[in-house]
């Protein structure tokens, strides 16, 4: 079994290595718009299975001789913040990515990350929900943060793994799930596929 990750994520590429799992990697591209009235939910979702289908189509097509030997299986995730039911994503420069610092801070938001799994036969997708509390943040502390550049790449202008979680007072959820891929729910995900995850670590392992 090959297994690939349909992300250019770095922190996606992370969990799943700390996953222990042997993976390839694939960049989908996409048209990420959100229909008209799509709840966010159905979003982050219909991203995530869209991504692994694409994944899918190119790497299992009849140019990848891989494919004929061995069967695959493309795993895409989708992680985005909402607040007061707004979807905040990457932001688009300093001015939106301070503002949605500044928004966040002294509340609760919600993160949503969506999994896929494409196979030959099948397509299955996972929702992780978690609810992140901060601080207050002064704006000069929003101003040094947005310096680091941190927060430039990020849904919500912030990472909860790095100088971002000295924001954080409470989390319920995933912190894995905020990262960008909820460890548990992808495991889950596979092994109701009848992928055998332990197989493929110990492939790794012996191929080590």
């Amino acid at each position: 079994m090959r297994l690939v990750l349909a992300s250019q994520s770095p922190r996606r590429s992370e969990l799943l290595g700390q996953m222990g799992l042997p993976f390839e990697r694939y960049v989908a591209d996409i048209d990420e718009s959100r229909h008209s009235g799509e709840p966010a939910p159905d979003y982050v979702l219909r991203l995530a299975a869209e991504k692994a289908a694409a994944g899918y189509a190119a790497v299992s097509g009849p140019l990848s001789s891989a494919a004929v030997a061995s069967p695959v299986a493309v795993l895409g995730a989708d992680t985005i913040v909402v607040c007061d039911d707004e979807i905040l994503g990457k932001p688009r420069g300093p001015k939106e990515g301070m503002a949605m610092l500044q928004r966040l801070a002294g509340r609760t938001h919600q993160v949503l990350t969506g999994v896929a799994v494409q196979t030959e036969l099948h397509s299955r997708t996972v929702l992780s929900r978690s609810n992140v509390t901060f601080r207050d943040i002064s704006p000069a502390e929003v101003r040094q943060y947005w310096d680091t550049g941190e927060g430039a790449d990020k849904a919500g202008s912030y990472g909860i793994q790095g100088f971002g979680g000295i924001f954080v007072t409470h989390l319920d959820g995933s912190f894995s799930g905020v990262m960008g891929l909820p460890v548990m729910e992808t495991e889950a995900l596979l092994r109701a596929l009848n992928i055998d995850t332990w197989k493929l670590r110990g492939s790794s392992v012996s191929n080590g």
